[in-house]
């Protein structure tokens, strides 16, 4: 991240945060889509934390750590959302690929079956997993963006990942409707 439009925008600098924005938007969107799995929801959880981060960057102590800051403002409002919404349960979307390539009827099996494991996840733990494997976070990061500390963050990994594997299991054991009998 760039140090200088940091200072600046916390400064109040108008055009330097819109920068920053420009320069992060579609990462935190990113985050947000796959902690919500609703694109709705995560467009709105993602600019309501931009608002927040705007309003409070000049609470921010170290320029260095602003990415981490402003993920640890998604994650809140990502779950604000998620708070909000708990009753209604959407299975719906499609976790977008990360890179093109490779052979799209395989590509979209992994896709559906990796959608169908998230969709047994908490949003706690679809949180972490988003941070780890989608975002690169180590667990020093993982555990300053969500304010915890370091072992709390590798737990809370592992605990997720055993989830997803014991989801991507049950659903393996779980007939499809449409599918053939043999």
């Amino acid at each position: 991240m760039q140090r200088d439009l940091v200072e600046r925008a916390i400064a109040g600098d108008h055009d330097a945060f819109s920068d920053l924005v420009r320069l992060m938007s579609r990462r935190l969107y990113a985050a947000a889509r796959l902690i919500l799995r609703d694109d709705t929801r995560a467009e709105d959880a993602t600019q309501e934390a931009l608002v927040v981060a705007w309003r409070d960057l000049r609470g921010l102590r170290d320029p260095d750590r602003f990415e981490a800051w402003l993920h640890r403002v998604l994650v809140r409002e990502c779950y604000r959302h998620a708070k909000k919404e708990r009753r209604r349960i959407e299975v719906e979307g499609q976790i977008q690929p990360l890179a093109p390539g490779g052979d799209p009827g395989h590509e979209s099996a992994v896709k559906d079956e990796l959608e169908r494991g998230f969709a047994r996840l908490s949003v706690e733990q679809r949180t972490v997993l988003v941070l780890h494997h989608y975002a690169g976070y180590s667990f020093p990061e993982i555990a300053d963006t969500l304010g915890i500390p370091v072992g709390t963050a590798k737990s809370r990994v592992h605990r997720a990942t055993s989830a997803m594997r014991a989801a991507l299991k049950a659903d393996a054991r779980t007939p499809r409707l449409g599918g053939t009998s043999a």
